[in-house]
């Protein structure tokens, strides 16, 4: 596996948690989320966890300091409506962690509608022994293209 495809699979694979934060049911299982405290927001169509967030389903966990989850509604075909996440923006001490991968930083911001992922501040990827560090973290969900910039990136490759 070539270095390119190495990242997007590290990437795709590690960001696959951020998704079913979205309403609604997936085929690989509810989301459960557990912190200190939580406001909603209904006004703003704000859902903010704080201390100690961790964010599971089966095989992917999201841990932060403070989760914010913004939402809208959506109408529905027939009629209804329906609330769905339209960003989270998870920050101090983000861990994701997959079956696969964990990535590290102090912040993440994924923008659901664009399928897009920022994670910031001390990247770190680890995929068994490989282990790539940078300090912006940008991956484009659809195309599975990732970019590390913001200044020197580092990484340790232990081809399998």
């Amino acid at each position: 596996m070539n270095y390119k495809n190495l990242f997007a699979t590290l990437a795709f694979s590690a960001v696959l948690a951020l998704p079913l934060l979205k309403s609604g049911a997936h085929a690989e299982g509810n989301v459960n989320v557990e912190a200190d405290a939580m406001e909603i927001i209904d006004a703003e169509h704000k859902t903010i966890f704080t201390g100690n967030v961790v964010a599971k389903r089966p095989t992917d966990t999201i841990r932060a300091d403070e989760m914010i989850v913004s939402s809208s509604e959506q109408k529905q075909a027939d009629g209804t409506t329906k609330s769905v996440t339209d960003f989270v923006n998870a920050k101090g001490n983000v861990t994701i962690n997959t079956k696969n991968a964990t990535i590290t930083g102090q912040w993440c911001k994924f923008d659901v509608l664009h399928n897009q992922l920022v994670v910031g501040g001390n990247v770190e990827l680890t995929q068994g022994a490989t282990i790539v560090k940078g300090q912006k973290l940008n991956v484009d969900l659809t195309t599975n293209h990732l970019q590390m910039s913001g200044g020197r990136v580092s990484g340790s490759f232990i081809p399998k």
